[in-house]
């Protein structure tokens, strides 16, 4: 019997992301490799990806990736479908029989748009309409699982190792500016195909390294808004919080970051800045509910762009690294020198500080922040910090991260359970 201290015990899962600034389409055969090296940070129990940039023929349409379990429930599925979309292709996900795989689902997906008489009865907007739609499908249709639903990007995702998942994917076939990746090790959840990472809604996506302590806090308030947690890990909720935050609320990126990994009250009120202490005072009371306990490190994916985010005590570890246009995370230093043996400018970010990036001409036009160690100056840190991003279709603009205490009032909504139950339906119901 092998003594403590003899044994490699890695600390939960397996990250891992890279993204060209430029926009330029890399294909996904690198991120695969890259899970390589982290085998044994996974145990065989769940891997998948997402590559955004994929579809570019399709990009102004909804890809819907789903898994059903028998042909009467695909069948029925797109009667539902039918109903609500025009879908412009069907067909099944192209993928290769390997021994490591087994038991796989029938694995569909559809590039659909909704459709307009729909959408004006009903009185949604296109996005708010396709989240209802996928919380429908995935809590009321027995059988049937939408695990993908954005535009120009897809989740492919199997119970086994990530690199065997990419081969089984045939993942090398596609290309995409942006890859996000995940080895799963479960500690108490099962190991199913709907349970592995990423888990997505709508064109965003995470994928996780950790244990989430706050997940039942986080369930019961996120769920009051028409989200339903029906996929057994902790991770789900995630997904569901930063699409509160950022779609529904309107907060931008480090907004939501300093929610979900806010601040100490202490750092809070050590901040000489008295508008960031009103900043940070306003957010953590008016969404205590959304703070994420327990050890994390998270890559959130969108289109356009990713953040990769620590726990505010940085309990797993996460590193990044640059070349040329591309910027890498991983868990592992080792994971970064698989996809680029040059890889330069390695650091590992602190607890609780985002970091950013964003292709040129992503769909989201997020103003182009990363940070990194080489910002010469406190000057040119504040720079990079007062770039931030307002909303996803609107030209881009320029707007100081420090408001005063009326302005930052004014542009965030009242969301006592109350007002934000009427003032945004939530999707799902």
């Amino acid at each position: 019997m092998k003594l403590e201290g003899q044994v490699r015990i890695p600390s939960g899962c397996a990250i891992a992301a890279v993204i060209s600034r430029e926009g330029r389409r890399m294909s996904g055969q690198a991120i695969v490799d890259s899970m390589r090296p982290m085998h044994d940070r996974s145990n065989g129990l769940g891997g998948g990806f997402a590559g955004y940039g994929i579809y570019p023929d399709y990009r102004d349409f909804y890809a819907l990736h789903l898994f059903f379990d028998q042909r009467s429930t695909r069948k029925d599925c797109e009667v539902f479908l039918k109903e609500r979309f025009e879908i412009v292709k069907s067909e099944i996900i192209p993928t290769r029989k390997i021994p490591a795989i087994t038991d796989e689902p029938i694995i569909w997906r559809y590039f659909v748009s909704p459709l307009r008489s729909v959408l004006a009865s009903m009185q949604l907007d296109e996005k708010e309409f396709v989240a209802r739609t996928v919380m429908k499908i995935n809590t009321e249709m027995k059988g049937a699982y939408v695990f993908s639903s954005g535009k120009n990007m897809g989740t492919f995702k199997a119970v086994g190792f990530p690199e065997d998942v990419g081969v089984f994917y045939r993942l090398e076939e596609y290309e995409g500016y942006s890859w996000t990746a995940h080895g799963r090790y479960p500690t108490n959840t099962p190991g199913w195909w709907g349970g592995a990472h990423p888990f997505t809604l709508l064109d965003y996506s995470v994928v996780h390294n950790g244990e989430i302590s706050s997940y039942d806090a986080n369930r019961r308030f996120i769920e009051m808004f028409g989200y339903k947690c029906t996929l057994q890990t902790d991770t789900e909720v995630i997904t569901y919080i930063m699409d509160y935050l950022v779609r529904v609320q309107g907060l931008t990126l480090r907004e939501a970051a300093s929610v979900i990994a806010a601040p100490f009250w202490s750092t809070i009120a050590g901040k000489e800045d008295p508008e960031e202490r009103k900043k940070y005072t306003y957010l953590r009371t008016v969404f205590p509910s959304l703070l994420i306990t327990g050890p994390f490190s998270i890559v959130f994916g969108f289109n356009g762009g990713l953040m990769a985010l620590n726990d505010r005590l940085k309990l797993r570890s996460m590193v990044v690294g640059e070349k040329d246009d591309r910027v890498f995370v991983a868990s592992e230093e080792a994971a970064i020198r698989v996809m680029e043996p040059e890889a330069e400018n390695i650091w590992a970010p602190t607890g609780g500080e985002p970091v950013i990036v964003q292709v040129k001409e992503g769909a989201y036009r997020w103003a182009r922040i990363l940070f990194t160690r080489n910002l010469k100056s406190s000057a040119t840190r504040a720079a990079a910090l007062s770039a931030e991003s307002v909303n996803g279709n609107a030209p881009t603009k320029y707007i100081p991260l420090t408001r005063s205490a009326a302005s930052w009032s004014a542009t965030r909504p009242n969301v006592s359970t109350a007002s934000a139950a009427s003032a945004s339906a939530p999707p799902g119901r």
